[in-house]
Formats: structure tokens, sequence, C-alpha cells
């Protein structure tokens, strides 16, 4: 009898711009402009397009997805992404809810600078979970990572706090996730007082990953220290080490092409697939590198 890798949800993380207001120096959000290229999410229609084609390539039960062969999921995610996805907040409302209404579950990963109270309640009744990208609440400390606007303003995370709490005493299913990136900047910071502030259900504590460059990368010893300092929090953290984050994700890039990361990734840049919306979901996929086990070890039992 085989023995598949069984999961409550499998995760679409759709990249939909690499533009951001902020300038993370090991951000790994850059990816191969193509001559006359466009980001999907400029186009309402192209955008729906490409969430139906992926939903339905992904769906549960879908024996022609080439992963079903591995896995059996019950769910499936779409996480919108970037750069920050919330420069394009006037979209943003409009393709969360299309995606929750096909059949994904949605969440949304951003720097939380755009994200104010009216837009939190329009987009927590179609969201499972919304993800915050926080890596210091130290001035100096964010300066140096590039984590600000263009005239030096950072996020008030006081202020974030309340709003999100208030979306949450609304919208009780809604659940929150912060992602913290370790890197030389903050490797020494002590998170207990964000962590205990926002109260999240999962708390992402990622090391830092040379993609793009080595800017602030750290060493395994500091990375191990900076987990243990915060050990308080081991039931709701996940900590990912280099190895871990390498063809462990399903992601899409603004142009709507798949692409992975791989131990080769810095020499050769990321393997791109063809565009979903020219050659289907499947076509697609189906040259993509991506371990079913390393997913396994981020999110799900073996069974």
């Amino acid at each position: 009898m085989s023995t598949f890798i069984k999961t409550r949800e499998l995760v679409i993380n759709w990249h939909i711009t690499e533009a951001c207001n902020y300038g993370c120096k090991y951000c790994y959000s850059a990816w191969e402009n193509q001559k006359g290229s466009r980001d999907v999410v400029k186009g309402i229609q192209a955008s729906r397009d490409l969430i139906r084609q992926v939903y339905d390539f992904f769906r549960p039960g879908n024996m022609d997805n080439p992963l079903y062969n591995e896995m059996r999921w019950k769910n499936v995610r779409l996480n919108f992404a970037g750069g920050e996805p919330l420069l394009h907040a006037g979209q943003m409302p409009e393709l969360v809810r299309f995606a929750h209404e096909i059949g994904f579950n949605t969440s949304l990963i951003t720097n939380g600078s755009r994200l104010t109270a009216d837009l939190l309640n329009e987009l927590a009744p179609y969201m499972s979970w919304l993800g915050l990208s926080l890596d210091s609440t130290d001035t100096q400390v964010n300066k140096s990572i590039g984590r600000m606007g263009r005239r030096g303003n950072q996020l008030d995370v006081t202020r974030l706090a309340k709003d999100i709490k208030a979306a949450r005493d609304a919208h009780p299913a809604l659940k929150l996730k912060v992602n913290t990136v370790v890197n030389d900047a903050n490797v020494h910071e002590n998170f207990s007082g964000l962590v205990r502030m926002l109260s999240p259900e999962k708390w992402k504590i990622l090391r830092m990953l040379p993609v793009v460059n080595r800017n602030l990368e750290i060493n395994d010893l500091m990375f191990a220290e900076f987990v243990m300092r915060h050990k308080a929090f081991q039931k709701i953290s996940r900590v990912e080490n280099n190895s871990e984050m390498l063809e462990s994700y399903i992601m899409i890039d603004p142009l709507g092409q798949f692409y992975q990361n791989g131990q080769d990734t810095r020499e050769n840049g990321y393997q791109y697939s063809p565009p979903i919306l020219e050659v289907g979901a499947s076509s697609a996929f189906s040259g993509m590198r991506f371990s079913a086990n390393r997913y396994a070890a981020r999110y799900s039992e073996v069974a």
C-alpha cells in the first residue's frame, strides 16, 4: 500500500509584484524581467484567469496533478505576497474575494506599512491568515536593514497591533502570522515584547537566505542563539534554516510563471516555467523542481 504525505493545506505563493516601498538589503524578491512583459496583477481579468487556472490545477483531489502521486491535501491556499502586495491595495480586496469564492483559502503577507483599518475590514472576511513581515522594532536596526520608506518613515507597530486586534475581534477566524528574517543586523535583538504585543498564532523565524547576495548573512551559531533566546515561544514558532527553504515552496512570480530556488540559485538564478496564462498551469508546473518531503517538514506530517 502506498504511503502519501498528508497535509491539511497546500500553499501557493503568488508574488504579485517586485515593487516595494522598503529596500531590505537581503530581499530575494528580484526576478528576471522580460522585455515588453507586464505584471499579471495590472490586469484584473488576467489576474482572475491566473487564479482560476491555478486553483483548477491544485484543487484537492485533482489526480492529474503530478503532486497527487506523492501528497494528499484537504485545502489549497493562495498567499498574496511581493515585493509589497499592498502597493496594489486597490485591486487586493477584489482578488482576495474572488480567490476565496472559487475555493481557495487565502492569505496575505505584508510589511504592514500600507495596511489601514479600513483595508483590513475589507480583507478580513475572506482571509484565513494575515502575515506580517517584521524584522525589528528598533529604529536604527530597521535603518541598517533598509526597512523604511524613501523619506525614512517606519512602521508604527503599536498602531498596527490595535488595528489588527480590532479586525480579529470582528472576524475571529482570521489568524495572524509574523515572519522574521534573522540577519546580522537583528540577530542580537530580543523580539519577546513584539511577539507578546501582537499575539500571533504562528511566528516563522527564517534564517536570512543568500539567494541574491550575502549582505547581512549570519552563521549557524548566531542563528541558533537567536532561536534559543526566544524558546519561550517555541509552541508558536516555526524555525526555517537555509536548507529547509530550498525547493520547498510553490511560487509564482509577477509575470505569472512558476519559479523555484535551489542549491544553484546563487550562481544560476531562479528556475522559471513558461507563463501559466500561455501554456496552462499543468504544462508550466511539469518541469519545476519541488521537494514534497521538505514541504512536509514545514507544513505536514507523513502518514
